[in-house]
């Protein structure tokens, strides 16, 4: 039985809702990086980072390339790069909406005010 479209769909955004996931696609954004390099930017566990990057290359996002001793990470194709800028965009989008509601929220916002002969009693 095929899996139907929307769930392959959530099951690959569910693959990529993890911070670390998002930051190690992002950095690979400018071409490949090592692994030591990754772990100096990311700043966490060493031993979580391997895990990480082996849910990202199991999905086919991103591919590893040995050089000697040295193991570096590559996005598998420039779609993946489209698909962050994109949800840079909408984020954007959402905050700067957020923001235009809480000025309005503000400037409607009456002034508190003390009740006359409250002022100075405890």
């Amino acid at each position: 039985m095929q899996v139907p479209l929307y769930q392959a769909k959530a099951e690959f955004f569910r693959m990529l809702g993890h911070p670390v996931r998002i930051r190690v696609l992002e950095l690979l954004q400018g071409g490949p990086v090592a692994v030591r390099d990754l772990l100096t930017e990311i700043e966490i566990e060493p031993s979580s980072l391997p895990q990480q990057l082996a849910v990202l290359r199991r999905s086919g996002i991103v591919v590893s390339i040995r050089e000697g001793s040295t193991v570096s990470y590559a996005l598998a194709g420039g779609d993946v790069a489209e698909l962050l800028r994109a949800a840079r965009r909408i984020l954007t989008e959402l905050l700067a909406g957020q923001n235009e509601l809480l000025a309005e929220l503000r400037q409607a916002e009456p002034p508190l005010s003390v009740p006359q002969g409250s002022a100075g009693r405890t």
